[in-house]
């Protein structure tokens, strides 16, 4: 039987569907005589509880259930019938009116769009690349031999100067009144890196070991503490305790104590310049990635079915309370979150795939199972035991999924950018390394 459907705005739809009452019955009656087997009440022996002890119980959830069940299997046969590809759940509702021994339902639903993407040829697209230099390499020896450094007290004559570690005892005062975090005793930081406001370092800085000194500070008007932000306090800050640091000496001790097994400084900064490189090219693919996907986007036309929006919302909810629970914040699976929220960048990430899909269809871009193989041993490379990474991918389907989905992105970032016009644009390696 043909299925009639009803366009009603944009990608929604509407078919009826019917379900004969005598199907129903037979299947709610057969259900309840399995259940009655099994059913347990007192005064009765297992499998001889009346059925309609059994009906009157069970009766309507059994058909709650059946009503369900066929409901689904006639939505999905006139889905196939009348070829429709259903994006989300759909809405079922009874109607009133319906032909004698049938009961009536309403499906409205959304359908998947038709995906248009215009000649990419006109789009333009800024593809970056960096390089590890030599100084980047000096910079990344000077912040392994901070990991490492040790630290002795100074002398009683002197002073705090940038790189020592300062123990202090400090408290605020807005208007001569203390405030939330204002105060602190035995408090250490490092002078000169940045880890205290620089109206605050400026004040320790000079000072000797058991020297008090009050001074003011004005706290900037983007403080993360909203409290304070943009008000002056008086602090009242004693110095307990001044520590010089010591680097480590840039030698053969040195390598050997970070794993280099030549054990030679030559060494250490090849090993070095590997690994920034393998980072370098990770952030290079992600921003041209991101520049290939959003030149996509504007050339592709398209609805966005709004369930599918609703349902990537709810999934970010669901990830922001994990993230929550993982924090350590009580009662974060309830937290209040709303889904609404979400639902701007729910619609991005939503739109994207489907332009993406669509183009992996049309130009046949699949992952290859050498592509697979290629970027999990490439991922591998920065562990200690590659081989064992290989195997844990390769023996999880979920894993081997996401390697599937970051494979079938490069594709399709190589395919944007080699029918695009493209401007090369060398970015210096702190540029590209700040960028998130």
């Amino acid at each position: 039987m043909a299925v009639t459907v009803e366009t009603l705005e944009k990608l929604e739809r509407r078919i009826t569907l019917t379900l004969a009452a005598t199907v129903i019955n037979s299947e709610v009656e057969s259900r309840l005589k399995k259940l009655a087997r099994t059913v347990k009440a007192d005064g009765f022996r297992p499998g001889k509880v009346p059925m309609s002890f059994v009906q009157q119980r069970y009766g309507m959830q059994v058909q709650y259930e059946v009503v369900n069940d066929k409901l689904g299997e006639a939505f999905s046969a006139a889905a196939n019938e009348a070829k429709l590809r259903v994006a989300g759940m759909p809405s079922i509702a009874q109607k009133d009116e319906a032909a004698e021994g049938e009961l009536a339902f309403d499906a409205t639903f959304e359908v998947y769009p038709e995906v248009k993407i215009a000649d990419l040829a006109d789009a333009e697209i800024e593809r970056v690349s960096a390089e590890v230099t030599e100084e980047a390499i000096d910079k990344t020896v000077e912040i392994l031999r901070k990991q490492r450094r040790s630290f002795a007290q100074r002398g009683a004559a002197d002073v705090a100067a940038d790189g020592d570690r300062v123990t202090i005892d400090f408290e605020g005062k807005i208007d001569g009144e203390p405030f939330a975090g204002g105060k602190a005793d035995g408090f250490q930081f490092l002078l000169g890196e940045g880890q205290m406001l620089e109206a605050f370092e400026k004040a320790v800085r000079g000072m000797k070991a058991g020297e008090s000194k009050t001074f003011p500070l004005a706290f900037p008007e983007d403080y993360h503490g909203k409290d304070v932000a943009g008000k002056e306090a008086d602090f009242l800050v004693t110095v307990k305790k001044i520590e010089a640091q010591h680097l480590p000496d840039v030698n053969e001790s040195f390598a050997k104590a970070l794993g280099i097994k030549e054990g030679t400084v030559e060494a250490l900064r090849a090993d070095i310049k590997k690994n920034l490189e393998r980072e370098v090219k990770f952030r290079v693919l992600a921003k041209n990635k991101g520049a290939a996907m959003d030149a996509l986007v504007g050339k592709a036309e398209l609805d966005v079915p709004k369930s599918l929006i609703a349902g990537e919302a709810e999934r970010m909810v669901a990830n922001a309370r994990e993230d929550l629970k993982k924090r350590g914040i009580k009662d974060a699976d309830k937290a209040p979150i709303p889904a609404e929220l979400f639902n701007d960048q729910a619609e991005k990430r939503v739109r994207l795939g489907l332009v993406v899909a669509e183009l992996v269809r049309s130009q046949n871009l699949q992952a290859k199972p050498e592509q697979l193989q290629a970027h999990i041993e490439e991922i591998s490379q920065s562990y200690e035991k590659p081989a064992e990474v290989v195997r844990w991918y390769l023996s999880d389907r979920e894993r081997m999924a996401e390697v599937e989905a970051v494979v079938i992105e490069n594709n399709v970032t190589d395919f944007i950018l080699g029918k695009a016009k493209i401007t090369d644009k060398q970015l210096p390696f702190d540029e590209l390394m700040a960028t998130a």
